[in-house]
């Protein structure tokens, strides 16, 4: 069974590495980075999250330059530019709570077209920017792409083909005052003939070239007294000196320096690795560093020496532009709906005859918003924080109360669920996936009659509702009722959570087949050897069977009486089969109930070649293998697994040799166990299912929670002792000692959700016995 909330959302991967001095600095002078990176499309907002630093980011379309003050931020994109403006009270309902102090709203967008945005700033009101493709410095007005107010004496004519890659911009006294370019060029792409010293640095104000002949200069900025800039060519630092009209370097830095802006004695310098493209081919740097970085640096300026760094080490290769924000922990936002949508500036007239709401009142609609995100994040408990909050404000929201219900649910939390959901259909007799959460939440609670009474109204309201049809299937067979139970079932195919296998093959139901019968598994290994003893049956009927199956089952898979050829996923010959069906759809095919499972073991045997050998133990005494966590990908791992720890009273029963037949990361949890006990680790002898049959079938008994090993175990026809959670799913008919499905399984259930000691008590007492008998 699932459940699920209204909405999703997915982040890209972005990974990082710091400095404790880099956290150290954001902290000390009170200020977060703002970070662009067109190349992975981002802004990145660095901020000092307590014990380290944290890299937010926001996505965008090619960002480049930006200038940010305290109330306001621009931002150059691929054909436009954003310009955002500080809102404290919205801050303060941004998540987590109490924690923002500014945030950066969008106000509006100016659509340049392609113009390379470069560097920017403010004079005043007015916008001035780098218009890279045009070779000139730009403003804006609102009936026009852009207004050129400056170029180059050497630019002839406003040519979109960037003749000198125009880029860097500094202010001096409150206005425009130089510029870089990479070029002294006045044709299309001109300046790409001698890029690695043809940079030149110039004051506007009487067009003077205070210097020629850099490697691609970048970021000028007028610092203390002295005009700073980059030479990205080099990954250096520099100055311009006015007495002697000589560029002085302060340092050299592992990567392509592009990006800077300063903070007390500090340089706050952004790098890049530079891609091995012909643009950046020839350069000092390429051919002085052949390993280089991506991030933000930290320098000294008065002795040049590195204090600190924020290295990108996934999802980012170049940084474009730096910039301080004089804020500790702000925000930008550029696509939350709800938030922009209930979030007002006034003048300051209107805002005085305004009614103004409490100072921790918001809007309902942004805390559901919130509570989806949360929830989607993994973070259930902050999300029904979130859904109380909008139905404080809000008790009529009903997709906040039904989303308040799901996760409920799934915190395994399912009365209060419940009590939840029931007001939705109070209000709304109607809600189908209200009505499903209810069966879902009864199902989990063995009211098993309340459950198929709630699926079977919300399939009469929405006959095509295949979750709802899934869930009665599962909560039919639990009950007994297979026939029903297994055609119910099939709806699986039809909801988001299962992926049709594709072929225009007729699906098998049953008949004789002249010709090759591809069947083919679909969920986790456990069902792929539960329902594999029906294969023999298949070929009864079929002439040849093609089994296809995750490639860790194949070996054990092969040898199965009537499998004539099996093999892992991929491309297959349409011509090779003439009918497909899923292995677990075969117990519907073959019409199976209680009285006729074929529960004749065994019905996997152990491949012959290669067989690992199971290590001498210690005692010499009973041999028992042990698995305590499931898959971490399965949605009920938390119930089917349990911790190491809480299998201590049966590793304490004397005269037994414990081996681990774990798998993934939990292996780990064995170097967890105290020094009295002794568990014998097969992990590296495992490779396979094969592996694993190899080994099982070597020892005396096989303790595990409901996992594929239980059933591999119980298919060979090993004592199986399975560890059965509370609320079990079908198979394990509720509450039973035996299994219907495997003669050597005995299970040992929970008599409460998540309560273990008392299963593990009885197991102990049980071993002690079975070594009893054994011997």
């Amino acid at each position: 069974m699932s459940d699920n909330p209204t909405t999703d959302q997915t982040l890209e991967e972005l990974a990082s590495v710091h400095t404790d001095s880099f956290t150290q600095l954001l902290r000390h002078f009170g200020f977060s980075l703002a970070i662009s990176t067109y190349q992975a499309g981002k802004l990145i907002i660095a901020r000092d999250d307590g014990s380290n630093t944290n890299t937010h980011f926001r996505n965008f379309d090619k960002p480049m330059g930006m200038v940010a003050t305290q109330d306001r931020l621009a931002l150059g994109t691929a054909s436009q530019i954003w310009n955002f403006r500080n809102v404290p009270a919205a801050a303060g309902r941004l998540l987590p709570e109490g924690r923002h102090d500014a945030a950066y709203l969008m106000r509006d967008v100016h659509v340049t077209g392609d113009v390379d945005v470069h560097e920017m700033c403010w004079v005043d009101e007015e916008l001035w920017f780098i218009n890279t493709r045009f070779s000139c410095l730009c403003t804006l007005d609102p009936r026009h792409s852009f207004v050129p107010r400056w170029r180059p004496p050497f630019i002839t004519a406003y040519d979109m083909r960037d003749r000198c890659h125009l880029n860097g911009l500094a202010v001096r006294d409150g206005r425009p005052r130089y510029i870089t370019a990479l070029g002294e060029a006045d044709e299309p792409g001109g300046w790409r003939r001698n890029k690695a010293a043809g940079g030149i640095l110039m004051d506007i104000d009487n067009n003077e070239f205070l210097l020629r002949g850099l490697s691609m200069p970048h970021s000028p900025r007028w610092y203390k007294n002295n005009l700073w800039f980059l030479e990205s060519g080099k990954g250096a630092l520099s100055y311009y000196d006015a007495d002697t009209g000589t560029a002085k370097q302060v340092a050299e830095l592992p990567g392509f320096t592009r990006g800077l802006d300063f903070v007390g004695d500090y340089a706050v310098i952004g790098l890049s690795k530079v891609r091995e493209t012909a643009v950046f081919a020839g350069l000092p740097l390429t051919q002085s560093q052949p390993v280089r970085h991506c991030g933000v640096w930290v320098v000294d300026i008065k002795d040049g020496q590195i204090k600190a760094f924020l290295r990108f080490e996934k999802g980012v290769q170049e940084i474009f532009a730096v910039t301080l924000l004089p804020w500790k922990f702000p925000d930008v936002i550029n696509d939350d709906r709800a938030l922009l949508g209930t979030t007002y500036t006034l003048p300051d007239e209107a805002l005085n005859n305004a009614v103004q709401p409490a100072q921790d009142w918001s809007f309902a609609e942004s805390h559901f918003e919130a509570g989806n995100t949360l929830y989607n994040e993994g973070k259930p408990e902050e999300a029904l924080a979130e859904y109380r909050k909008c139905l404080e404000m809000q008790p009529d929201f009903l997709p906040a109360r039904y989303n308040l219900g799901v996760a409920f649910g799934n915190l395994y939390r399912h009365e209060e669920a419940i009590a939840e959901l029931k007001k939705v259909i109070a209000d709304e007799a109607g809600h189908s996936e209200a009505l499903n959460s209810l069966g879902f939440n009864h199902g989990q609670l063995r009211r098993n009659a309340e459950a198929v009474d709630y699926l079977r109204r919300a399939i009469e309201i929405r006959p095509d509702y295949a979750q709802a049809h899934q869930n009665l299937g599962l909560i039919l067979l639990a009950m007994g009722e297979y026939a029903e139970g297994w055609e119910e079932s099939e709806w699986r195919w039809q909801t988001p959570q299962f992926k049709p296998f594709e072929t225009p093959h007729p699906q098998w139901e049953g008949e004789t087949l002249q010709g090759t019968l591809l069947v083919h598994t679909e969920q986790g290994a456990g069902d792929a050897i539960q329902f594999a003893r029906y294969l023999p049956m298949c070929a009864e009927r079929c002439d040849r069977i093609m089994l296809v199956c995750p490639e860790h089952l194949v070996k054990l898979f092969s040898v199965i009486t009537g499998v004539d050829e099996c093999r892992g996923p991929g491309e297959l010959d349409k011509n090779a089969f003439q009918a497909r069906i899923s292995l677990m759809s075969l117990p519907r095919i073959f019409g199976t109930n209680a009285d006729n499972i074929p529960a004749v073991t065994p019905y996997l045997i152990v491949p012959t070649p290669n067989q690992p050998v199971l290590p001498k133990g210690k005692t010499g005494g009973l041999k028992v293998g042990i698995v305590w966590a499931g898959n971490p990908d399965h949605s009920n791992n938390r119930l089917r697994s349990c911790d190491i720890e809480e299998f201590l009273p049966v590793l304490r029963v004397p005269g037994i040799d414990f081996y681990s037949l774990q798998k993934g990361e939990c292996v780990k949890d064995l170097l967890r166990l105290p020094e009295d006990v002794s568990v014998i680790d097969l992990d590296t002898l495992i490779n396979d299912y094969a592996d694993t049959a190899a080994l099982a079938q070597q020892l005396d008994l096989i303790i595990s929670v409901d996992t594929s090993v239980a059933h591999l175990a119980a298919a060979l026809d090993k004592a199986t002792w399975t560890l059965v959670y509370y609320n079990a799913d079908w198979r394990y008919q509720r509450d039973r000692k035996d299994c219907l499905w495997y003669p050597s399984m005995r299970q040992f259930w929970q008599a409460e959700p998540m309560q273990w000691q008392p299963v593990f008590a009885q197991l102990a007492q049980a071993l002690t016995t079975f070594g009893k008998t054994s011997a």
